[in-house]
């Protein structure tokens, strides 16, 4: 196998799961490929990895054609690391994509690309994308101008990015199933009894199920969900209490995290070095850090409010009287739909600790 296969396999290697959308996107690249496409599936089921895999091999085809095989192995590597200055990542700012990001998009669509006649833009969770945005974009998705190339990555498909949708060839992700969730971190060197319980809470997610499997505390943070309602009594300063135990269970969990942002870190140090791309690329990756920072401790949050049901749904099952379970149960549903708000964290478990139906240990 050439260096430039090896290069394409190992973007592709990191779309787990998604066999029919990757053979698709592999055969879709070359000289007359598509303009526009959009990825939809839910988070954690690899469309940025795809867009990452398929932008390298859009950037790397003439290449190819010419038999620069170093030249397109460079060009994959760093298109997978989301670092060549042709392979550009919108992504949000705010809550939503506003119009203002829309035309720095149409501004950065409009230039020549840097080192090759090719440039790729992908645009992340453009499920949140305002209407104004999306009439913004429109034209420019509809009628790029020449070797300029639209992925478009969405969990769902709302009514504002319809229109949009129409300009695109529309390519699904499925959630990523636990057991290939599991053979992939076995394959990865992961303990499978660890494997298996890391995808179990992963929601369909590779990058969490690996930071899970790599947590030595996950067992610990979920029995401190499990066991919240016997901890209760109805006072707030015992609600406090758990409120602040549990706020440093999520602390802990950051680590694994922080371990692989450094090693991030040390790869873009390591590839400015060996390849010599402009600019490092370190605000936009302090800026990413900042975002998964955040999205793991919602994450946390809605894996920890899974065992708070469960402990609630075993209560159900075998109390006399099931009115406190359905209480909980309620509370839980009720916690679950306002994290959609982005509440603040303390303030957001203390309202439900003392909500909270009090379980008998």
């Amino acid at each position: 196998m050439s260096s430039v296969d090896l290069g394409r396999a190992s973007a592709w290697d990191d779309v787990v799961g998604q066999e029919p959308a990757v053979a698709l996107l592999q055969g879709a690249s070359g000289a007359g490929a598509v303009h526009a496409w959009l990825f939809v599936g839910p988070r954690g089921s690899g469309k940025r990895a795809a867009a990452r895999a398929f932008a390298g091999d859009l950037l790397a085809i003439d290449l190819d054609e010419a038999g620069d095989v170093d030249g397109a192995t460079r060009t994959r590597a760093l298109a997978r690391a989301e670092q060549h200055p042709d392979l550009i990542v919108a992504e949000r700012t705010g809550p939503s994509i506003s119009a203002e990001q829309a035309q720095q998009i149409v501004e950065r669509a409009s230039r020549s690309g840097i080192e090759g006649r090719r440039k790729v833009l992908v645009l992340d969770e453009f499920h949140l994308v305002q209407p104004a945005a999306a009439a913004k974009l429109l034209k420019t998705i509809e009628e790029p101008a020449a070797g300029t190339f639209f992925i478009v990555l969405a969990d769902s498909l709302p009514p504002e990015l319809i229109t949009i949708a129409s300009r695109c060839i529309r390519v699904d992700f499925v959630a990523v199933a636990p057991a290939v969730i599991t053979a992939r971190l076995e394959a990865e060197g992961i303990d499978p009894e660890r494997a298996a319980e890391a995808a179990s809470f992963a929601g369909g997610d590779l990058d969490r199920a690996r930071l899970l499997a790599t947590d030595e505390r996950l067992a610990l943070r979920l029995a401190a969900w499990r066991d919240l309602p016997r901890r209760l009594d109805g006072s707030g300063a015992t609600a406090a209490a758990a409120v602040s135990d549990l706020r440093a269970t999520i602390d802990d969990a950051q680590a694994p995290l922080k371990d692989r942002h450094e090693a991030e870190v040390l790869e873009m140090a390591e590839r400015i070095e060996r390849y010599g791309q402009r600019g490092s690329g370190a605000k936009v990756l302090e800026e990413r850090h900042r975002r998964e920072a955040r999205r793991l401790r919602t994450d946390e949050l809605r894996m920890g409010l899974g065992s708070l049901a469960a402990t609630y749904r075993d209560e159900l099952a075998a109390a006399d009287d099931p009115s406190a379970a359905l209480a909980g149960l309620e509370a839980v549903h009720q916690a679950v739909e306002d994290l959609l708000f982005n509440p603040s964290e303390e303030l957001y478990l203390l309202a439900l600790a003392l909500k909270l139906p009090t379980l008998t240990r």
